[in-house]
């Protein structure tokens, strides 16, 4: 009995060897698994349910497979994919998370995030979040044509990507304060959470006790994972893609 933890997969057609990488991790690791949890950005754009393109209906087959044989699926937005929808989730099987979600995970409340919320420090982002974050938003957005939504998606991808190449290395990482704000509010001592690109495991003290942050890997060169059973300590394992 497992639960496994990915994200950053950043799914795109111009990657094929993600996905490949992907659905071999469902064959080997996943299946089989007794939940599995993708904490955002598993897409690189996400544009709408509507959208139906070869790699997004090879990859809801998949998943739909691995929870038809019994794997509970898991689903958060993350700040390239923040529009999927209950449509999409309802086609592989899987139930969309709040972000932030704590679930008891084997006996320790753990508290679950995709993680761009705990970077303050790039306060042109955050406002950025809260707008896109909008429900308000979301909906004027979703109303506009496939080939519109399509369009403005590649323009905020390469504003993105402008922007951030200018950007300090501590501008894009997580708050220290924030990460412990955020374990108190919700009296927890383990966070999992993905975003930075920066896996690892971090010691802190939250609630007064030692605490625990694991930061998920992206998949650009490495197939990343936590691996959770009941009794073990958390790990977190990769292989090269």
């Amino acid at each position: 009995m497992t639960t496994l933890f990915i994200s950053d997969l950043h799914l795109e057609e111009s990657r094929p060897d993600i996905t490949n990488a992907f659905l071999a991790f469902l064959e080997e690791q996943a299946r089989g698994a007794e939940q599995l949890f993708i904490l955002g950005d598993f897409f690189e754009a996400w544009i709408g349910d509507d959208e139906r393109t070869p790699l997004q209906e090879q990859v809801a087959e998949a998943l739909r497979a691995l929870s038809e044989a019994g794997t509970a699926l898991f689903l958060m937005h993350g700040n390239r994919d923040f529009l999927i929808g209950e449509d999409y989730c309802n086609r592989i099987g899987a139930t969309l998370l709040d972000d932030p979600t704590v679930i008891d995970l084997y006996g320790t409340p753990s508290l679950l995030m995709h993680g761009d919320s705990l970077c303050t420090a790039d306060v042109e982002y955050q406002k950025f979040r809260a707008n896109m974050r909008n429900p308000q938003w979301q909906q004027m957005i979703l109303q506009r044509p496939l080939a519109e939504r399509q369009q403005m998606a590649r323009q905020l991808r390469e504003i993105s990507m402008a922007k951030n190449k200018g950007k300090e290395e501590f501008i894009m990482d997580v708050t220290p304060d924030e990460v412990v704000k955020e374990m108190e509010a919700h009296g927890v001592q383990r966070m999992i959470h993905g975003h930075t690109h920066r896996p690892a495991v971090h010691e802190l003290e939250a609630n007064g006790k030692p605490a625990r942050r694991i930061v998920l890997g992206d998949w650009d060169e490495n197939v990343w994972w936590l691996e959770v059973a009941p009794g073990q300590e958390p790990m977190l394992k990769k292989h090269p893609l």
